[in-house]
């Protein structure tokens, strides 16, 4: 080999290497700076939440609302169906079934227009195979493309209804045994929660509004649980049903369920620490591992371009 391109290509190599560790450094900087600045502002109580409805005034937006208002499906159970669906992803709004649909349809005509574009370069006869992968790759991103959001928004959310869940019972077991009621309890707790977990202080709102405006209590909480959709909330409600019919004392049934609770919630930061070493693999594998090796064969590299150079 021409020691010339031998030297270029440990130049090449030693670029990307040190591209590579900078990219992934920079990434893992960007992503905690993000967190931090997250956590942040919703400790300082400035999180909004953004939902469907407040950016209605841009004009992307009321142009998918109307799109969606023109695709409006007439079956009402499917309407309510999708409308469980984006209450689960944290929409609350009337007007996100519309904005959904709107989304649905702009995919599809994004994805439309993208695939016309590949017809000339299929037509060419030099990337037809690729033409058609594009294609095809649109076609999936515009019929799972909007979906796919909502659940990943759903299990974001989802995530912090698990985290606030133990959070939420603690502050009602010491509300409860302080002295106020269960109703009284819940319209302190939501308050205090707002700045940590404001989606679930926002569905603590809802459950003290139906139980002032005189909902049964086990309705109420059953309609909190389905609203959340988690497993700690379904046995929550159940409990407070058995705890109501049986006539056995609040403070105590939710004190034995928050110690359950918080049990859980240590378990499942157990099994993330048992799980990090493997998770820590790709990363040492794309990141660490690469820098290390260049660390170590590239000056052996330039050595032996050196001696065959001074050789020749």
């Amino acid at each position: 080999m021409d020691p010339l391109l031998f030297n270029q290509i440990l130049t090449y190599a030693a670029a990307a290497l040190i591209a590579m560790s900078v990219g992934g450094g920079g990434m893992m900087l960007l992503r905690e700076a993000r967190t931090t600045a997250k956590r942040k502002a919703r400790l300082a109580g400035n999180t909004i939440v953004t939902r469907p409805g407040q950016k209605a005034e841009s004009g992307v937006m009321r142009g998918v609302k109307r799109l969606g208002e023109k695709m409006a499906i007439q079956d009402p159970a499917q309407i309510s169906n999708i409308r469980t669906k984006l209450i689960l992803a944290g929409w609350y709004q009337r007007e996100a079934v519309a904005i959904y649909l709107g989304a649905r349809g702009a995919s599809l005509i994004v994805a439309t227009v993208a695939t016309l574009f590949t017809v000339p370069w299929a037509l060419s006869g030099i990337g037809g195979p690729a033409a058609i992968a594009a294609a095809g790759i649109f076609a999936v991103m515009a019929i799972l493309g909007p979906d796919q959001v909502v659940k990943g928004r759903r299990r974001k959310i989802e995530l912090e209804y698990i985290e606030g869940f133990p959070d939420m019972l603690d502050l009602l077991v010491a509300s409860v045994e302080a002295g106020l009621s269960l109703d009284a309890a819940v319209h302190r707790v939501a308050d205090e929660m707002g700045r940590r977990y404001p989606n679930l202080a926002a569905h603590l709102r809802v459950l003290t509004l139906e139980l002032r405006a005189g909902k049964a209590r086990k309705e109420a909480w059953g309609a909190f649980a389905d609203r959340l959709g988690i497993d700690e909330a379904r046995a929550l409600a159940t409990m407070l049903r058995q705890a109501e019919e049986m006539g056995t004392s609040l403070g105590e049934t939710l004190a034995v369920f928050s110690d359950d609770m918080r049990a859980k919630r240590m378990l499942r930061a157990e099994e993330k620490a048992m799980a990090l070493p493997a998770k820590l693999m790709v990363p040492l594998i794309l990141f660490i591992f690469p820098c290390l090796l260049g660390v170590l064969m590239l000056p052996a590299g330039f050595r032996i371009s050196q001696s065959m150079i001074g050789g020749g």
